[in-house]
């Protein structure tokens, strides 16, 4: 066995004989151990899985702002309502997704006047008066845009979207689940103003029956995601009586909440432990589902204590929320030794190099006397950087191999990705060769220099190509940093790395460095939640400063309205559409000429599991336990 394999097991020994504390062993002074949670003994019969979290769930309330590891818990007591794997939507508490195809969807014209709420050309809401940018009935590109003269007829599009549920579904108290909980929901959100995106979207939402809702949009609003358009149902009979802004400070709402699905809260230890005991009214009970008897959620933090709690069989599984990433290494040792088995995914979210392009200091005009250098002007440069960049070897050497350098913000396996687009590939000829086009030259001829600008555009005249790079301190990025920083010298391209904590580099702005577009080069992540493109990551309206509160994704300041325009027409078509895939493939081709940012990686989500644990995987985009009520362990494997 391994040398740190064996280290690991010893660690084992020693912190269950209870004779060393890390820091003895290792030297350095570490956080007191964690104390091992006593958890009620249970009888024989029973089967028992232990999930161990990397953190403790800030609130079980549904709607409230969730960590990760709220979300991981939840989804064991609310199954659904819709789980996306695999980058598909997949229905769960209804009988069926909606689609024009199955009728549950359809766009109607409605005659829209003066004084109607409506949405713009340009996506906003706005009462509808004379001068209104808008797009008539069954227009969906900016070609057939018109404006308004405040009194002729117009018609406009108006989505209606109906759900079914399924009629066996009961809360975990035994009280039936009906649409009016659904309702209640809907209240409950534009009450405590929750996803006021959509709220502010949506002209009605209402019950047609018990099983039966109905969702109205807004006329101009064209969803491609209308069949989720549905608020995840709330126990009006457990929580109705409470004001909703309390709801988050109630046991009933935040700690023990009804859920419809396999499990419900039995006990939450703060600190230590969150107990869940079948819910004897699961609707897929009949099938034999859950497979377990009890859940326990542990919170262990350190991963180096959750391996060795894994091999000593107190932790069956290890939640991504545990930082795995800096023991990939070591957990494939365990998996070849039989000790462990990884579990590894990639998704929506990609580690990003950012280019200051566009720092905010530019918003009042650039002065090539007062301002920044304006480095990234020419695409040339920004492109010379990207071929010289040594992706391959940061994911090989810092990332196991497990990832891919990606070509733009959409993930190779999502149904969108332009086939014909590829990473820019580790060639520092073809790097130097753009950016001597672009006037970076080696004026000295000594390659241990960096080049200067002879004739950049928007770059003051022997200006050395010299720029900062500024990221967070984990052990991951620095080594990231590393392998980039020797990498872009031998294109004569020279870094002044500095760390920050997360906190000063994701601060807001505009004093923030990252949100205050205040850097050369910035690495940091972008990820969401859900399956659809965010190619509105790189849209001019999402580049942060005062008129959004400094809160847009958009830090490289990145404009272009031929990208605009095809990220506004993707988002007014529909998945299967030619017009959709049309319009995300453009905005790929866009991405990867003009390069408003470098993906240097997919980053990873990784978990692991004791070899007797079954049905459990990664998907790319579910919840890493969107499928609790079919894992198992040990006999409950055989059926």
């Amino acid at each position: 066995m391994k040398k740190n394999l064996f280290l690991l097991l010893l660690m084992v020994m020693i912190l269950t004989t209870g004779c060393l504390t890390s820091s003895e062993l290792t030297g350095t002074p570490t956080a007191p151990p964690l104390d091992l949670p006593t958890l009620t003994p249970q009888p024989s019969a029973q089967s028992s899985l232990t999930v161990c979290l990397g953190q403790e769930p800030n609130s079980l309330y549904p709607f409230g702002e969730l960590n990760s590891a709220a979300r991981s818990v939840l989804a064991a007591i609310y199954d659904g309502p819709f789980d996306t794997i695999a980058y598909e939507y997949q229905p769960v508490i209804l009988t069926k997704m909606p689609s024009f195809e199955n009728g549950d969807a359809q766009i109607d014209r409605i005659q829209v006047r003066a004084g109607d709420t409506v949405l713009d050309a340009e996506g906003s809401l706005v009462t509808l008066e004379a001068e209104t940018r808008v797009r008539p009935a069954e227009c969906r590109s900016d070609d057939c845009v018109i404006t308004y003269d405040g009194t002729s007829p117009l018609e406009m599009d108006q989505m209606l979207v109906t759900f079914h549920l399924r009629p066996d579904l009961t809360w975990s108290d035994g009280t039936p689940l009906t649409s009016d909980d659904s309702i209640f929901s809907f209240e409950l959100h534009k009450e405590a103003s929750i996803n006021p995106y959509l709220l502010a979207r949506t002209q009605v939402y209402e019950a047609a029956d018990e099983q039966t809702l109905q969702w109205f949009g807004v006329p101009g609003f064209i969803d491609p995601t209308y069949f989720t358009n549905f608020w995840m149902p709330a126990p009006r009979h457990a929580w109705g009586v409470f004001p909703a802004d309390e709801l988050p400070s109630i046991d009933i709402a935040a700690s023990t909440p009804p859920g419809w699905g396999p499990y419900m809260v039995e006990e939450w230890l703060p600190g230590d432990h969150i107990a869940l005991v079948k819910n004897p009214h699961y609707f897929r009970t009949a099938d034999g589902f859950p497979k377990m008897d009890r859940i326990n959620f542990r919170f262990i933090p350190d991963p180096d204590m959750a391996l060795s709690e894994l091999i000593a069989g107190r932790c069956d599984l290890i939640d991504p929320t545990v930082n795995l990433e800096n023991h990939v290494g070591l957990l494939q040792e365990m998996q070849s030794a039989e000790q462990a088995r990884i579990f590894v995914t990639t998704g929506m979210s990609i580690e990003w190099l950012g280019l200051g392009i566009a720092p905010a200091s530019y918003d009042d005009g650039y002065d090539i006397q007062k301002d920044r250098q304006d480095y990234f002007a020419d695409t040339y440069t920004r492109q010379g950087i990207a071929y010289c960049l040594d992706r391959e070897s940061v994911v090989k050497n810092t990332l196991f191999g497990l990832t891919s350098v990606p070509s733009s913000y959409v993930p190779v396996e999502h149904p969108v990705f332009d086939a014909d687009s590829s990473a820019i590939p580790h060639d520092p000829e073809v790097g130097i060769s753009l950016l001597e086009q672009a006037g970076w030259l080696d004026s000295d001829n000594d390659p241990a220099t960096p080049r200067r600008a002879i004739n950049v555009r928007g770059v003051a005249y022997n200006t050395p190509l010299q720029l900062n790079y500024y990221t967070t301190t984990s052990t991951q990025r620095r080594q990231v940093a590393d392998i980039l920083e020797q990498s872009l010298a031998e294109c004569g391209i020279a870094l002044n790395v500095e760390y920050f904590s997360a906190n000063d580099l994701y601060a807001s702005g505009p004093a923030g460095l990252l949100f205050g577009r205040q850097f050369d080069l910035a690495q940091y992540a972008l990820g969401v939640e859900g399956v659809e493109p965010p190619c509105g990551w790189f849209s001019s309206s999402q580049i942060p400063s005062g008129v959004n509160a400094w809160s847009g994704t958009n830090v490289t300041g990145f404009r272009s309205e031929e990208y605009d325009s095809a990220c506004r027409e993707a988002g007014l078509s529909f998945r299967g559409e030619q017009a959709y895939l049309n319009a995300y493939r453009q905005t790929q081709i866009i991405f990867s000429e003009q390069l408003p940012a470098i993906p240097l990686y997919y980053r990873l989500r990784i978990a692991a599991a004791r070899p007797g644990v079954c049905r459990f995987d990664l998907d790319p985009t579910a919840n890493p336990l969107w499928n609790i009520e079919s894992i198992g362990i040990g006999e409950t494997c055989q059926n």
